[in-house]
């Protein structure tokens, strides 16, 4: 985090649904939401039982009692048999028609410290770059340890932080495992042992820094219980806590309804006339920079070169804000230059330093592309809100007016010769395919059924959708 960053956090707390919105600078930069119909399962853990084991791919299907079985990489440190119970921990949520990623390697999150029992290893994060404090705090964490079999992983927060701190949440942590496995010996397979924090618990542990200056709640029972928990883990975000009071709705006070609606398109504008389009699918996400409008620059070069600037910017903020994971692929808009492509390069690495995510970003391949990976574990603001059309299908178009007549006229063809009906049929459709057969081309119907021999009568139904039609005898 740079040290002129001035962050908010704003927390929405409805019935069934808590949002949670960080904005950075007066700009929004990520949403979150957890609804009590589909809470986060990341950070559980879970009494399994194996399933089915798939020695070829070296995995097992485990299952933790959710709708779909766990997948399990397996290695040659825990050799397992169908039907034997294990505890395990899931590493990401169900995505699509996937189920729970697992694993046996249990870490259980604090303030500053990662716990995890019996892995046998110390490690800092990267982001702590000072070599002295980093000597300081790996002393500390071996004088911790000792004889424990237990690892350790010193997370960003507890840059500088004193002994006497850590201690107390390792101690913490220690009591926490035991009760964990206590609890995991009396429970039957198929049922969750621990339950990871809420998303409000966890933006208080894990977003809560220098640059924070409020964080925001609109919910009364929401805000007392951070000031509990703020008061034992984070005592540093109690005075950021504020209740609101306002009447008006806490993200429309502050423009995130308005942004997170625009978060769901595929276009997304820029300052200068250009554009991106973002299309997600299941395998990866694909960005085009397009320079639309733009002819601000002096020469077509530099026009070029002043929209991939923007546009480096602008995707970077995106991957953010829609919470767009795994391999994503960006077609900036060719440029003639080695420097260029540097630039943009560098542009876009720097915007990508405040994503709390973990990104490896290649150059451009040798057909102008730029790929990257983005850590997924939960499913993005996209998908989360939204499914695939029934409309369309998931294919994110619509047959057009004139291509669905033409259907319907093979579709009775066929229906002549399948049920081979004595007075004709009745076509229940949509609207706007009923407007195109009666009004665009009323001579259409009456071919038809010259060439049928039999009469066909229309029928107007509102509640169809586009592509929907029934053929019915008579």
């Amino acid at each position: 985090m740079t040290t002129d960053l001035r962050c908010e956090i704003l927390m929405n707390v409805g019935r069934y649904e808590t949002r949670v919105a960080l904005i950075e600078n007066g700009v929004l930069q990520e949403i979150h939401l957890e609804r009590l119909s589909k809470k986060e399962l990341v950070g559980n853990i879970y009494k399994g039982k194996i399933g089915r084991i798939v020695p070829g791919m070296k995995a097992a299907f485990v299952d933790i009692g959710l709708e779909k079985a766990g997948f399990l990489h397996l290695s040659e440190h825990f050799p397992v048999k169908e039907g034997a119970e294990i505890l395990v921990q899931v590493m990401k949520d169900p995505l699509g028609t996937k189920g729970a990623r697992l694993t046996q390697q249990i870490s259980i999150v604090s303030r500053y410290l990662v716990y995890m029992p019996g892995q046998l290893q110390i490690g800092l994060s990267t982001r702590i770059e000072d070599e002295v404090e980093r000597q300081r705090l790996k002393t500390l964490l071996e004088k911790m340890i000792q004889t424990d079999q237990v690892g350790l992983v010193v997370r960003t927060a507890a840059e500088g932080v004193l002994f006497e701190s850590l201690e107390k949440e390792y101690e913490f942590l220690n009591k926490l495992w035991q009760a964990i496995q206590k609890n995991a010996k009396k429970i039957k397979p198929k049922n969750r042992v621990y339950e990871d924090l809420s998303i409000g618990k966890k933006v208080i542990r894990d977003w809560v820094n220098a640059s924070v200056e409020k964080i925001r709640v609109d919910d009364a029972v929401m805000f007392e219980d951070l000031q509990n928990f703020s008061k034992q883990f984070v005592p540093e975000a109690f005075e950021k806590l504020e209740l609101t009071k306002s009447k008006a709705p806490i993200f429309e006070r502050y423009g995130v309804e308005e942004e997170l609606q625009r978060n769901l398109l595929r276009r997304v504008n820029l300052k200068s006339g250009g554009y991106l389009v973002i299309d997600q699918t299941e395998a990866m996400t694909t960005i085009d920079v397009n320079s639309g409008s733009f002819v601000g620059a002096p020469s077509h070069d530099e026009t070029i070169c002043k929209t991939n600037f923007e546009a480096a910017q602008m995707i970077a903020r995106q991957l953010r804000l829609r919470n767009i994971g795994g391999i994503v692929v960006i077609d900036f808009i060719d440029m003639a230059q080695e420097e260029q492509r540097a630039q943009v390069l560098h542009i876009f690495h720097k915007a990508l330093l405040q994503d709390h995510s973990r990104i490896k970003v290649s150059g451009f391949t040798e057909f102008g592309l730029v790929q990257l990976t983005r850590k997924r574990t939960h499913e993005s603001l996209l998908r989360e809100l939204c499914e695939p059309c029934l409309e369309c299908s998931g294919r994110g178009m619509i047959k057009t007016v004139e291509t669905l007549v033409y259907e319907i006229y093979r579709d009775l063809q066929r229906e002549v010769l399948a049920f081979k009906p004595e007075s004709g049929f009745l076509v229940c459709l949509s609207n706007c395919v009923y407007n195109g057969l009666m009004e665009e081309d009323p001579s259409l119907l009456a071919e038809l059924e010259s060439s049928l021999g039999l009469v066909i009568q229309l029928k107007s139904v509102p509640q169809y959708t586009r592509e929907q039609y029934d053929i019915v005898p008579f």
